[in-house]
């Protein structure tokens, strides 16, 4: 089964409290493994402002240098992420996951969306999610993990705070009826 461009949702009790309610977009998954983005853990206290002054990118007022940065992983989180609307076409480097999604790491994304000319809907993120060959399968046949069908609107739209319930709702499951505790008949 290959999940690239789904959302997977974290079930209580998972055992990783890095992964504690989080929904992430995988944006590759393949027999040697999968990637993806956690879309609702926002970074303390960094903006995209923040770390367009650290790289000497200079932002145009009207630009979306206020975004939040988000956590997108505990793998490599000195670097940059940026899941995006596919209609920024100005890099090479995107990687089109979807025909809602794209996801670019390089930095002229950064500069683009600095002057006004990025894509239409961003994601900031620093590190990524990461499994090795058949660790994403183990975990989700532990229960660790749901996975859904990806909405631009949930991804891009919805505030952090709301993307798990939301999400989990997409499926048919409310939120409040999951325990942490596994069940034995």
């Amino acid at each position: 089964m290959n999940l690239t461009g789904k959302l997977l949702i974290a079930m209580p009790g998972m055992g990783d409290e890095r992964f504690d309610h989080t929904v992430v977009f995988l944006c590759s998954h393949t027999e040697d493994g999968a990637m993806g983005l956690i879309i609702n853990k926002t970074a303390p206290e960094v903006q995209l402002s923040d770390l367009l002054r650290q790289l000497d990118i200079t932002a145009e007022p009207a630009s979306q240098g206020e975004l939040p940065v988000r956590f997108g992983g505990p793998v490599e989180t000195q670097r940059g992420f940026v899941l995006h609307t596919p209609d920024y076409e100005a890099s090479l480097n995107s990687l089109h996951v979807s025909p809602e999604f794209s996801m670019t790491a390089t930095l002229d994304i950064l500069e683009d969306i600095a002057v006004g000319q990025g894509p239409e809907k961003v994601l900031m993120m620093l590190g990524y999610a990461g499994w090795g060959p058949e660790q994403l399968e183990s975990e989700i046949a532990q229960n660790g993990w749901l996975t859904a069908e990806a909405d631009a609107g949930l991804v891009f739209d919805m505030d952090d705070g709301g993307k798990w319930g939301a999400a989990l709702q997409t499926l048919g499951v409310d939120p409040l009826g999951l325990s942490s505790e596994a069940g034995h008949a």
